[in-house]
């Protein structure tokens, strides 16, 4: 039976890449369905004609890392950046706080490898976020008393740090994402250190996630899976959780699947949890064989809010909050991600059906943030925007436009002989070992506890309009990229 099977996969398997003259390329529905392989091998975002000549463009980065690319078309973009996304994980935060609420050691890792779990379905996105410009920062405010803010440290490689903190709980990461390039998808390492402290107890967690994978980059429905294990390790008492998340078989069998124990430091199971990443998570405690015990029943812990319905970009309610400005801190920093203007017209162009005067108004403030073109270039630009129904031209020339003024602004900084010198966190001398490759430590140096807390306490703030404020991450402004 078995042996048949495969020979069934392996033959629609080449069926599929003999229809489209690329062998090697995988094509599945991960939802199941009855549509053969060659009708899914057309689904997608892509039309033919696309397809072929992204397929050109793209075959020859096979086996490299993409990360850093910059000439990936606008059409699988997001409005949204990487460090607006490292905040996603605060959706859920309330679970850190019943974590350091908790006086059950094991619940307590329980509730917090919940938290961590719960991301998963606003990551199953298939969109790419915007690569943040280095000095970008993104801050989040009126949630849950959490004061949150990330900033992009590095260029190259491209790094990101964030901190967040409550009155329960502090939450810090290094980021620097690997991909590998396989042609038809895209493997996604989080070469990443994740540190929760409950301030309770003073007790230290460390996350270590599973690579997450997506699919179907050109031919067929994209989709994103992350098979592999997630552990969280108590660092204070040596006891963790090891979760395993399943990975997608033919016809969506296992997907979404997420089980594993709570440990101990000798490494005994306590607790079995049990779930989906994107519905819900449970637990009951367990023997040292790891079956429920007698006498206890399986307990919900977390389960997924309510999402829009039909949401372009597949947004949570959440998602939409951190774009939103009812999220942002008084006087807001003009390197936040929410003022760049590519996002901020890829944002309006996609959600709205405005009129050509209030495109022509965003598109006027998007030229107005860069500061970069003649008025000769900006009425030309002004005038193919006018008369294009889409906004990726626009988008795209804007996109370039922050690239060549980060270029421009880093001939001046070498040209004077400066580094660059992140404003909220500082580069340790501390070396963290990953599963994916050795990581430069940044930590939070509190200055933007300061910043906020002088912010906060002026009475003489007027209101502005925070989306009026310029975009402006670079350390030397008004630069000429002509």
């Amino acid at each position: 039976m078995t042996s048949g099977l495969s020979l069934f996969g392996n033959a629609m398997h080449r069926s599929v890449n003999g229809l489209l003259g690329y062998e090697g390329v995988e094509v599945i529905n991960p939802e199941g369905g009855k549509e053969d392989a060659e009708e899914e091998a057309h689904r997608g975002r892509w039309k033919q004609e696309e397809r072929e000549s992204y397929w050109k463009m793209m075959h020859k980065y096979i086996g490299s890392d993409v990360t850093s690319m910059v000439t990936l078309p606008v059409l699988i973009f997001e409005p949204m950046t990487m460090l607006q996304k490292m905040a996603e994980l605060m959706e859920y935060s309330y679970l850190l706080d019943q974590a350091d609420e908790c006086e059950d050691p094991y619940l307590r890792l329980v509730y917090a490898s919940s938290w961590a779990i719960s991301v998963y379905y606003a990551y199953q996105r298939t969109w790419k976020p915007f690569n943040p410009i280095i000095g970008e920062t993104y801050e989040l405010a009126n949630h849950e008393g959490i004061t949150f803010i990330s900033e992009q440290v590095s260029h190259h490689p491209p790094m990101s740090a964030g901190h967040a903190e409550n009155e329960h709980f502090t939450y810090d990461v290094t980021s620097k994402l690997k991909t590998k390039f396989l042609g038809n998808s895209l493997d996604v390492y989080p070469v990443g250190r994740t540190r929760v402290a409950l301030k309770r107890d003073g007790v230290v967690l460390d996350l270590v996630p599973p690579p997450t994978k997506v699919n179907n980059l050109i031919f067929g429905r994209t989709w994103v899976d992350s098979p592999g294990e997630m552990i969280m390790t108590n660092l204070t008492t040596g006891d963790k959780v090891v979760l395993y998340f399943q990975p997608c078989g033919w016809f969506g069998a296992g997907r979404y699947e997420v089980d594993g124990y709570v440990y101990n430091a000798a490494e005994e199971p306590k607790i079995l949890m049990t779930g989906k990443w994107n519905e819900s998570m449970s637990y009951q405690p367990c023997d040292m064989e790891g079956e429920p015990r007698q006498g206890t029943e399986l307990k919900e812990v977390w389960h997924v809010a309510d999402t829009p319905k039909n949401d372009k970009f597949q947004f949570t309610y959440f998602a939409h909050k951190i774009n939103s400005f009812d999220t942002a801190p008084k006087k807001l920093l003009a390197s936040d991600s929410r003022l760049r203007p590519d996002r901020f017209a890829l944002e309006k162009g996609d959600l709205s059906k405005a009129g050509s005067e209030k495109s022509r108004s965003l598109f006027s403030l998007s030229l107005s943030l860069t500061h970069t073109h003649t008025h000769t270039k900006k009425k030309k630009m002004l005038n193919s925007f006018l008369h294009t129904s889409k906004m990726s031209t626009s988008e795209m020339e804007l996109k370039g436009l922050l690239e060549e003024r980060q270029r421009a602004e880093k001939r001046t900084r070498e040209a004077k002989g400066h580094q660059f010198t992140p404003r909220w966190f500082d580069l340790t001398d501390e070396i963290s070992a990953t599963p994916w490759g050795d990581l430069e430590i940044y930590r939070f140096n509190g200055k933007y506890t300061e910043h906020r807390a002088t912010v906060d306490s002026s009475d003489g703030i007027d209101e502005v309009d925070l989306a009026a404020i310029e975009f402006n991450p670079w350390q030397y402004g008004n630069l000429s990229t002509e």
